[in-house]
């Protein structure tokens, strides 16, 4: 049965309420992160700013204004205040121009002894960070309960999948939620192969932050393998600045993050290289206004209890918090939807108390046998094989119904797949055979 209760979280940051409820335009972004034009409307200190420019000036040598506005993702305006300020420091001198008549800059010896003092304390090299106190609102703008999922939506985008229509009215509603997810049944029956789709449906972009500033502290956000850049991105020109969003947030899909048994405790907090001297984002940081997947719940090197006795706050109240190697903490927002798979009995993993918690419990079983018949032929057509009506009630009444075997969505894929491998192997015709059902089943099945 699907279970649900009310939800009553506090809201930090109250003042931030209204703009909660708002949709974010994700085709117009700019009014939602508009360019600064000025030191204060990056929300960054003018010292982090110029250590970030003497920096980007030590490790590459040389370089044009232009490629400094590129390279820290501010205007061209802040950066001429930023070099202005830099040449009265004499930190940084004047080189020959281009040959399109562009200033090069370099750093003087004095520069390069601050940036290396700079290098000493924090090694981050990147776009100018996001302060904490701006990403808030952004980051709850964003949010996907502000644009509820519709069946119709949910069907569009899971159109590629063979799913029982009762499926989705469980998984609509429970997407809209504010609570986690629980989806738990038998290995094999979809259950994160459906996750992996689910932000299909959102068919949405957001504004992903390169880097979080807390104080003077940088952590990196962005992370190329998890984070899709949108194709439509115009936030990539830094120096108009009539277009366009503020180049120090990337515009990108929204993400979909999965972690099974490799997740470990350290991954949930903010983590320090001690060798670089440089943050990296935790998971669920990375993973905002997107989707979370914690598939194999029960395999983790963290133990499931331990995994929701850190998320009882972030779970209920849409908060987290974090902590920097100083032992600063600050709060983040929790604004994503967050889905546990397991194969395992729920009631084995964790008490009726963080059950109750997590408000929405799927259940994934086996197939009727039209739905069955339907994934078949669909893995059969994209293989390029052909299998008879004979030959498929051969393989349900000879080793469905005679070993008992249920039909579970995976079957189709593995043993057509075996069969594909032994018809290119072999240079047999494209044809389901009995004997391929013989081999591949017993190839299959221990």
């Amino acid at each position: 049965m699907l279970q649900s209760e009310s939800n009553n979280t506090a809201d930090f940051n109250r003042e931030s309420d209204d703009i909660q409820t708002e949709t974010a335009d994700s085709n117009d972004v700019s009014k939602l992160a508009p360019k600064p034009i000025t030191i204060e409307a990056t929300g960054l200190s003018e010292s982090l700013l110029l250590d970030l420019v003497t920096k980007h000036i030590f490790t590459s040598g040389v370089l044009t204004k232009e490629q400094m506005v590129a390279k820290i993702g501010i205007t061209g305006g802040i950066l001429q205040q930023l070099l202005d300020t830099a040449k009265k420091l004499g930190w940084v001198e004047n080189r020959q121009t281009t040959l399109d008549g562009q200033m090069r800059y370099a750093l003087s010896h004095t520069g390069e002894i601050h940036a290396k003092l700079v290098f000493s304390r924090s090694g981050y090299i990147g776009l100018a960070p996001i302060p904490l106190k701006q990403y808030i609102p952004i980051c709850k703008q964003q949010s996907s309960r502000a644009r509820p999922i519709t069946y119709e939506m949910l069907e569009r985008g899971l159109k590629d999948l063979v799913l029982p229509e009762d499926l989705l009215f469980k998984i609509g509603p429970a997407m809209n939620s504010s609570r986690p997810v629980l989806i738990y049944g038998p290995p094999g029956t979809g259950k994160s192969y459906l996750c992996r789709h689910l932000n299909l449906t959102l068919g949405d972009d957001v504004l992903i932050p390169y880097a979080i500033a807390i104080g003077n502290e940088i952590i990196q956000v962005y992370d190329p393998e998890l984070h899709h850049r949108s194709e439509m991105d115009s936030g990539d020109n830094p120096l108009d600045l009539n277009s366009g969003h503020d180049p120090r947030w990337i515009k990108c899909q929204r993400p979909l993050r999965i972690t099974g048994g490799e997740l470990t405790a350290e991954m949930l907090e903010v983590q320090f290289d001690t060798h670089s001297r440089t943050y990296m984002a935790p998971l669920q940081l990375k993973a905002n206004n997107g989707i979370l997947l914690l598939d194999d719940l029960g395999r983790q090197r963290i133990s499931a209890k331990q995994l929701f006795n850190r998320w009882i706050i972030p779970m209920e109240e849409h908060r987290d918090f974090l902590s920097l190697q100083s032992g600063e903490h600050f709060e983040i927002p929790f604004e994503l939807i967050l889905l546990f798979s397991t194969n395992l009995d729920p009631k084995e993993l964790v008490d009726e108390a963080f059950l109750r918690r997590l408000g929405y419990k799927i259940h994934f079983d086996a197939l009727d046998s039209e739905l069955y018949r339907k994934i078949w032929f669909r893995v059969c057509d994209e293989l390029g094989l052909v299998c008879s009506d004979a030959n498929y009630e051969y393989l349900i009444r000879e080793y469905h119904i005679k070993y008992h075997k249920p039909l579970i969505p995976c079957y189709p894929r593995d043993l057509l797949g075996i069969m594909s491998d032994q018809i290119c192997f072999m240079k047999l015709e494209s044809v389901v055979t009995q004997s391929l059902i013989d081999s591949a089943w017993s190839i299959y099945f221990v």
